[in-house]
């Protein structure tokens, strides 16, 4: 890309709401049932220490990753482990080094069909949707359908009631915060630019969520 590299962030300050207290073992265990009731393969792990370890697990060596914008992958370190190790073929690497003005749609088809994206959600309810937020919705298309293998790491704050409280987390908590990563990061301003729900996984076996007991992310 023609674009300089972003620089990293330091950590946005997180403002005091109702978002960010972490669900106890009760409603993780609910959220978890009824995503699995829509499909979705889910796993309660303790920390972002074991959805990093997971993460490798799950995803072969060698495969083409592409890994959404997200502060629970820089934060656990799974995004310098896909970006950064050379064991997977990054799709953020390579876009980096192409060209947006001549190049722009084979850059868009990587991110929309790699073997898989990793990633996280703004919030996830106890009745198994999540719901995810893009300025650019550069992210989405893989996750709605056309990446073969999806994995969320979703931290224990994000869980919320309803679809109703998801979209208030995400307009009242997570764009306030974003906003501040992206002013820091590229120089201007986010927006809520794309909403996705995702109801249900029409494919079993091809989402893996990571529901973590700790609060991690936005």
């Amino acid at each position: 890309m023609t674009a300089s590299t972003p620089t990293t962030p330091t950590t946005p300050t997180t403002a005091t709401t109702p978002f960010t207290a972490p669900a106890t073992d009760e409603r993780l265990e609910r959220v978890a049932a009824a995503l699995k009731e829509r499909n979705f393969d889910v796993e309660i792990l303790d920390d972002a220490a074991a959805a990093r370890t997971r993460v490798k697990d799950l995803i072969p060596a060698g495969s083409t990753v592409f890994t959404a914008a997200s502060e629970t992958l820089r934060l656990s370190g799974i995004d310098e482990d896909i970006n950064g190790s050379g064991r997977y073929d990054s799709v953020k690497e390579r876009g980096l080094a192409m060209d947006r003005a001549t190049q722009m749609t084979e850059i868009l088809r990587m991110l929309a069909c790699p073997d898989a994206v990793v990633g996280s959600v703004c919030a996830v309810t106890e009745t198994g949707s999540l719901v995810a937020a893009s300025a650019s919705g550069s992210q989405l298309p893989a996750y709605a359908g056309a990446a073969p293998r999806v994995i969320l790491v979703v931290g224990a704050q994000k869980v919320v009631p309803d679809l109703d409280t998801a979209l208030r987390r995400v307009d009242e908590h997570c764009v306030p915060l974003e906003d501040e990563r992206a002013r820091q990061v590229y120089g201007v301003p986010s927006a809520l630019n794309r909403l996705l729900v995702l109801n249900a996984e029409p494919h079993p076996g091809r989402a893996t969520v990571l529901l973590l007991r700790e609060a991690i992310g936005f």
